[in-house]
């Protein structure tokens, strides 16, 4: 075994699970994929494409496309030869990169697999296996769920306007409906956020 390998074996890891799917607010096209704890208030937030989001949201909502995705061909491949995946990890975390890995199995004998964190947590929805990351990860990355809570009311306090602005969002000035955009992103609204973004974007496409 190598040098590298027995290092992370001797690293805490941590189960996560998925909490969320929802559009990033900084980032155009892109969303962030929300890991929790399993047994813990921590939260990891990554950054992943539209095409990964929408691999992963169909299996969790068990749909089924007209034609296979490439990661069900994966897992209609894996299944023809007997592969199976016992876990994905998220190993390692280099200048704002994600690194994972998929550790599959066939016949007694095991491979570790190199593969994008998005494509490891879509074949993990597939195969139904765990999530793990190393604690360094969520100690560098993650942020704790309950001071995310403890802000939220906070907002909710200091933005009692709000409960005064009127509910059709037509009626707001593209600036406020920025404000908006801020605010449910911040409280997790991400249904609204969707919304408001969507007539923000109709604004400016008519201008």
């Amino acid at each position: 075994m190598q040098e590298g390998s027995l290092l992370f074996l001797l690293m805490n890891k941590i189960e996560l699970e998925i909490s969320d799917i929802a559009p990033s607010g900084s980032t155009s096209g892109a969303y962030a994929l929300v890991l929790s704890e399993s047994k813990g208030h921590r939260k990891l937030p990554i950054v992943i494409g539209g095409h990964e989001a929408q691999a992963i949201a169909i299996e969790l909502e068990k749909m089924t496309p007209s034609r296979p995705l490439t990661h069900d061909l994966f897992k209609s491949f894996s299944n023809a030869f007997t592969i199976d995946i016992q876990e994905v990890i998220i190993y390692n975390l280099i200048e704002g990169i994600f690194f994972a890995k998929i550790l599959a199995s066939q016949d007694g004998r095991s491979a570790e697999i190199d593969a994008r964190t998005s494509d490891a947590v879509a074949l993990a929805v597939r195969f139904n296996c765990p999530i793990y990351c190393y604690d360094f990860i969520l100690d560098t990355a993650g942020v704790d769920a309950e001071d995310d809570t403890e802000e939220a009311a906070s907002d909710e306090e200091i933005n009692i306007e709000e409960l005064t602005q009127p509910a059709d969002d037509t009626e707001l000035s593209v600036d406020d409906l920025e404000k908006q955009l801020q605010i449910a992103i911040e409280k997790e609204d991400y249904e609204r956020a969707s919304r408001i973004r969507d007539e923000i974007n109709r604004r400016k496409g008519q201008s």
